[in-house]
């Protein structure tokens, strides 16, 4: 049943953060998302329950891409409330989203918009909050994807930085099962680093267990070593991670180093220095910042380089924002992933 999600029973708080609604919600669906098309993790559709997360990753980008449009309610919020909070510091959740999206999956007489059996284009989910940081919001995401499922053909990936994500089947009808996609963000296998840089996020030793729970019972899963800091042997660092989620069970595996935006890599950095990984610490710095540009490619290319030896190319996914000086480097790594 779809319904209005500012229930009385939702929660005013999350993860110790103030839960804000955006009101004028127009879209949870966006049809077509050629950013996120062109990464391969969907079909140019991608869908969105939230704004802020409940999450507090500190190499979070999202801010740089929603702030326009959030700006406004964090302002109102601080301005009432006498607070000084930043966006990191809310959550923002998207008033009647379960509505919303079935106003964009039909039309007013009932008949789908996307009627086509043989559309079976994947969908993501999300690009801006986590789908399953806690309990009430990965409900939230289940009725999204129940509605999506019965209403489409489509197959739906899901990533999150949450072991809940796994008790998602429990809450769709098995018949929907396989068009099920699901990922964890596992960027290190170190929960020391975890802590430090994705704040309120669940151990990534919990991820992975998770992850071996669905692959254990045939589901369907895919890679996320996203972000991964620079290392000391990035040959051992890729194996181990791959050895961990299990490449050969995994449909595809998308890697990325840092993405830095807005104040990513200043609070990446002070994580790590507040959780006394130091030695982590410097090693990001020293692919940052002037004088380093050259630094920062290799730290890319290194990474890359190690993953090919452990994830075939037809799985390998490498997310790498190209610049003019460096295009010739990457353009026939393509064959290798």
């Amino acid at each position: 049943m779809i319904v209005n999600e500012k229930e009385p029973t939702c929660r005013a708080t999350m993860g110790g953060k103030p839960v804000l609604w955006r009101e004028n919600t127009r879209t949870v669906l966006t049809d077509p998302s050629l950013e996120f098309g062109a990464k391969l993790l969907c079909d140019n559709l991608v869908f969105n329950m939230g704004d802020a997360c409940a999450f507090s990753c500190e190499f979070c980008y999202v801010k740089a891409v929603i702030w326009r449009v959030d700006k406004r309610i964090l302002e109102e919020h601080n301005q009432t409330q006498q607070n000084t909070l930043a966006f990191h510091n809310v959550v923002i959740r998207r008033l009647n989203a379960l509505r919303v999206l079935e106003s964009q999956l039909q039309r007013k007489n009932g008949i789908r918009k996307y009627s086509d059996p043989d559309d079976k284009r994947v969908i993501f989910s999300s690009t801006l909050v986590d789908v399953a940081a806690n309990m009430e919001l990965l409900r939230e995401t289940a009725d999204a994807c129940n509605l999506i499922l019965e209403k489409t053909a489509w197959q739906i990936r899901l990533l999150s930085k949450s072991n809940l994500l796994a008790k998602l089947v429990e809450m769709v009808p098995e018949k929907f099962h396989q068009r099920l996609i699901f990922g964890f963000s596992t960027g290190t296998l170190d929960n020391r680093v975890s802590r430090a840089i994705e704040s309120g996020a669940p151990f990534v030793d919990h991820r992975i267990k998770a992850l071996h729970w669905l692959q254990d019972r045939g589901f369907r899963t895919f890679g996320m070593i996203c972000p991964s800091l620079p290392q000391v042997d990035y040959e051992k660092f890729s194996s181990d991670i791959c050895r961990e989620i299990r490449v050969d069970r995994c449909e595809h595996v998308w890697a990325e180093p840092l993405n830095v935006r807005g104040q990513a890599m200043q609070r990446t950095l002070d994580g790590l220095r507040k959780n006394n990984l130091h030695d982590e610490a410097d090693m990001l710095m020293a692919v940052h910042g002037p004088g380093a540009k050259q630094a920062w490619e290799d730290y890319a290319r290194q990474t890359f380089l190690a993953h090919t030896k452990h994830i075939p190319p037809g799985k390998l996914r490498f997310l790498q924002y190209l610049k003019k000086d460096s295009i010739d480097w990457w353009k026939p790594m393509r064959e290798k992933g």
